[in-house]
């Protein structure tokens, strides 16, 4: 573990004992977890603290293990410019339980954790905004966990007739279709190469 990650981590622990689970190195990046209860005040220290003064909350996403009790780790980065150095929080939940959000410790958790609560259904408490912001209105599920279906629940098409977007369960139709392949937008007669088979096949007189 490099200097900078293991004084880090000393400071932690004599900050704040009860906010560490584990800490761990790898790949040459620091990654701290912590529960729920402890995120703030950790989030807060690694903001404030002049020797680590992490001002610039990165990222905000999520890793889906449905096998496991809390199936969800919520994955913070944080990068500090002053001391050109990345931190990474893992915090473990379950789908019924809701995460303290970081707004009001970083301005830019807001539009990351609505798209942690969209795609993966994590809620975050005291967030001041929590809705959809990939998906569409209406939408049901979460794409992107382990168990949500491949081709999705609903599909949506613009009825000419209603004038609006209508949503319709999923039809997964293969209609025929026929190929020119004189086309030049639908393939070519002869391809790169075809001209050594040919003088070959004439060689021989058309026998393979």
């Amino acid at each position: 573990m490099i200097p900078a990650h293991k004084d880090l981590i000393d400071q932690l622990e004599a900050s704040q004992p009860d906010a560490l689970m584990q800490a761990e190195e790898i790949r040459g990046e620091l990654i701290l977890w912590t529960e729920r209860e402890h995120l703030i005040p950790l989030a807060t220290f690694l903001r404030d603290n002049p020797n680590a003064l992490f001002k610039q909350l990165m990222d905000i996403t999520a890793v889906d293990h449905p096998q496991r009790e809390r199936r969800f780790e919520v994955v913070y980065n944080l990068l500090s410019l002053k001391h050109n150095l990345r931190v990474r929080i893992k915090l473990p939940t379950d789908e019924e339980t809701a995460v303290p959000s970081l707004c009001g410790v970083f301005s830019s958790a807001n539009w990351f954790e609505r798209e942690t609560w969209d795609l993966y259904g994590v809620f975050f408490s005291d967030h001041p905004d929590l809705r959809r912001i990939l998906t569409d209105y209406g939408f049901e599920g979460h794409p992107l966990r382990k168990d949500f279906p491949l081709t999705g629940y609903v599909e949506l098409r613009y009825d000419e007739e209603l004038k609006r977007v209508v949503y319709e369960p999923v039809s997964l139709r293969q209609e025929f279709r026929g190929f020119d392949f004189e086309s030049p937008w639908e393939g070519m007669l002869h391809l790169p190469g075809d001209e050594k088979a040919e003088a070959a096949d004439s060689e021989d007189g058309g026998k393979a």
